[in-house]
């Protein structure tokens, strides 16, 4: 079977990813830290997929631990999710971000590069865009993050560009996310953030299920219909879909000029429109009020998704009930999260 590592595995995207990699016949091996995830994530993939993935504890920034998993294990493929990435803790917090994102994938790229192993796929952010970029956003628009998180992201990816272009059996995908919401239909596995949540859709849930009493909305003065920010959000099933597409062009011994390619749907809602949105699945009132602007935020952030299906033959399927639905779905079973 082709052995997939999954850095940073047991987190969000990671967890949802490995259930898809092992519906797919692909082996897979979970590597962390556990800073921001669970173990529990090992045993409900378990649950859902009848196959136990592996798990390592470590650290990629520990070339130590890293040397002796690629030397105990035949890996084919990487796919990178390891790293902080939370955009208003790396407006105050920019050091940690540089040195776990980008200190901690160099790291892993020489021990891959030491060991053979020259395919992967990297978890970057439709982040590393202009802010004041024209919509929708495509592959070749003006770059320039506007904030710490996504200059880490813009930097790996320059980083695999280089490796990419000095060796030929380098193969890099650099996957784009806009913003990743909903969990697996069976609620076993979500979205769990440690803290207040910084991303929209886990902070409405928690605000619902009683978990936070009310919910902020950071800014209603941008230059959008309600004043509230637009964002392109992605059903992290779709997203993990997108992954498995990634690898199988990794495979293929053509060579791809593309390597950054935008997930999301090409289109977006306002912070209202999920509000509203989530009301109607749950039944639940969402109470909110409105604060000032975070820094780093962007009034509207949409993509277009034309390379993802010509190069990868990938397509969203799920729609904005259906996030809601399986974000309430995991939500409302897991009122704690996997604290339970």
């Amino acid at each position: 079977m082709t052995t997939i590592l999954l850095t940073g595995g047991t987190g969000y995207i990671g967890s949802h990813t490995c259930v898809e990699l092992i519906e797919a016949g692909y082996e897979t091996i979970l590597f962390g830290n556990l800073c921001n995830s669970s173990p529990i994530v090992v045993d409900r993939i378990e649950k859902i997929t009848g196959t136990r993935p592996v798990f390592v504890q470590g650290d990629i920034r520990d070339r130590g631990t890293l040397d002796r998993l690629f030397g105990e294990r035949s890996i084919d493929a990487v796919i990178h999710f390891a790293g902080l990435k939370a955009v208003g803790e790396s407006m105050m917090k920019p050091l940690a971000y540089y040195i776990n994102n980008v200190g901690g994938s160099t790291t892993l790229f020489d021990a891959m590069q030491s060991h053979g192993v020259r395919r992967i796929v990297f978890s970057s952010s439709a982040t590393v865009y202009d802010p004041n970029a024209e919509m929708p956003l495509k592959e070749t628009s003006p770059l320039g993050p506007a904030n710490p998180y996504g200059h880490t992201k813009l930097m790996v990816e320059r980083i695999l560009d280089d490796l990419a272009e000095a060796d030929p059996e380098w193969k890099a995908t650099c996957l784009r996310y806009f913003n990743p919401v909903g969990a697996h239909e069976s609620g076993l596995i979500g979205e769990d953030p440690r803290n207040t949540p910084e991303n929209l859709m886990p902070y409405i849930a928690q605000v619902a299920v009683g978990r936070l009493p009310v919910l902020r909305v950071f800014g209603n003065d941008y230059p959008t219909p309600d004043g509230t920010g637009i964002r392109d959000y992605i059903h992290v099933m779709d997203l993990a879909s997108a992954h498995v597409a990634a690898l199988e062009r990794l495979f293929d011994d053509k060579r791809f000029d593309q390597m950054a390619i935008n997930v999301g749907t090409g289109g977006g809602y306002s912070v209202l429109d999920m509000i509203s949105a989530f009301r109607q699945v749950s039944g639940k009132a969402v109470p909110f009020e409105m604060v000032a602007r975070r820094a780093g935020d962007s009034a509207v952030s949409f993509a277009d998704v034309e390379v993802a299906r010509r190069a990868l033959g990938w397509r969203h399927r799920r729609d904005l009930e259906q996030m809601c639905v399986d974000a309430w779905r995991w939500q409302s079973v897991n009122p704690r999260g996997y604290d339970q």
